[in-house]
């Protein structure tokens, strides 16, 4: 009995101390140790990097302001593009006839990516190269048959071309007999006009014999199917994209020799999600950038081009197609860039001319407000794009603040110690 009370005493004593322990642990214990850290003044960024300039300076620096203002904007939406080539712009050259190919005999076979000119002589197809022929047995003995027929046109056409002549001859006689019978009073003036109409009919029928027999002589076919080579020219101007055959080559006829690309006009697929589609202005032009200009401040106008309609459906997107000027060459096929396309509706943002807009090595934008006389503070602010020398703010200073438009690059190096 005594060995059981003095355990219940001790559990009693164990209760309350584990109890006191938990009252203890529950209430937060008061620290006399020193914060890590003190920031007695602490600053605020609208009151950070404000300086004042002399007159002399403010003066020297050219210093000029613009009030921000809130006005209605068109809304630009920025989109991916791809850099893609119009409908036509590539041509595939291809060899008229079988035969050997050759360099031509002034200048070099151009290479792939080099300029070409319109007429420009890429290659000459010959018919015998070394001793070989292109021709098979069949092949010739056809040419043969050509050359007797074309022997025969020649022959027919130069037989024309006497014809005609004597028929010109007669009708002159036939003229003058008529006008000197008119002016003995013999004749009549209607036997005048129709000797006049026969030389001339005559005259006509001379000069379509004589331009028949140029085209006829002007094709010589010799035991190979041609006499000369005949050169390969660039049907227009552009960069060679594709070379199909190699100097030496045998081709056949209608087998691709070379590409022409012509690059000065490209187009710029933009993929647009569907639902999203009817909010683009897709009549008005859009700006095209590349992808380190995310604000547009250094865009490229690009008019709306009608294009076959595409789009894909794995990711419910429809192209929209516009064209820029490449005659420079800064874009090329497959170039991705940013696109900023037009929305139909208009609201009103905060703008201001982007000469104000400075931008620091971290990529943020920052512009200067005139808070006193020559005294300047720098303020943060979102550009959410530019359209033609107007930075239009997602965020900035309010309406009505005096901004910095001429010399905030002068200031911005006036205040890291960089400028004089």
């Amino acid at each position: 009995m005594e060995s059981r009370l003095a355990g219940c005493g001790l559990f009693i004593v164990v209760c309350l101390a584990a109890g006191c322990d938990r009252n203890s642990a529950g209430s937060p214990a008061k620290s006399t140790s020193p914060p890590p850290a003190s920031v007695p003044n602490a600053p605020k960024e609208d009151q950070l990097n404000t300086f004042e300039l002399t007159e002399a300076a403010a003066k020297r620096l050219g210093i000029e302001t613009t009030p921000v203002e809130k006005r209605s904007m068109v809304r630009m939406r920025m989109y991916g593009g791809e850099i893609t080539l119009p409908t036509g712009a590539s041509l595939v050259v291809t060899a008229p006839l079988a035969g050997f190919l050759r360099a031509p005999t002034q200048g070099g076979i151009p290479q792939v990516g080099e300029h070409v000119s319109r007429g420009q002589a890429l290659y000459e197809l010959v018919p015998r190269l070394e001793g070989k022929s292109v021709l098979s047995p069949s092949e010739k003995v056809s040419l043969l048959q050509t050359r007797i027929t074309l022997e025969q046109a020649q022959n027919d056409a130069e037989g024309q071309v006497q014809q005609t002549g004597v028929q010109v001859e007669a009708a002159k006689i036939a003229l003058e007999r008529a006008e000197r019978l008119l002016r003995e009073q013999a004749g009549t003036a209607r036997a005048v006009d129709e000797a006049q109409a026969a030389l001339s009919l005559a005259e006509k029928q001379h000069a379509a014999a004589l331009s028949r027999k140029k085209l006829v002589d002007a094709i010589q076919i010799d035991e190979d199917g041609m006499l000369n080579p005949l050169v390969i020219e660039a049907p227009r101007e552009g960069i060679i994209r594709v070379e199909h055959a190699v100097a030496g080559e045998a081709v056949a006829a209608g087998a691709p020799l070379f590409e022409v690309m012509n690059s000065a006009i490209v187009w710029v697929k933009v993929p647009v999600y569907v639902g999203e589609i009817r909010d683009v202005a897709a009549n008005q032009p859009a700006r095209i950038s590349g992808l380190e200009d995310r604000a547009g401040a250094a865009a490229y106008v690009a008019k709306p081009v009608p294009a076959p309609p595409t789009a894909l459906a794995l990711s419910s997107t429809a192209d929209l197609y516009y064209e820029v000027d490449n005659r420079d060459g800064r874009f090329r096929p497959g170039q991705k860039l940013n696109a900023n396309l037009p929305l139909s509706d208009e609201r009103e943002s905060l703008v201001l001319p982007w000469s104000a807009v400075v931008v620091d090595i971290n990529g943020g934008a920052w512009v200067y407000e005139q808070v006193a006389e020559h005294k300047f503070s720098r303020r943060r602010v979102q550009v959410r794009y530019v359209v033609d020398a107007t930075a239009v703010l997602a965020a900035g200073p309010p309406v009505g603040a005096k901004i910095v438009t001429q010399g905030a690059a002068e200031l911005f190096g006036t205040e890291f110690f960089v400028s004089k």
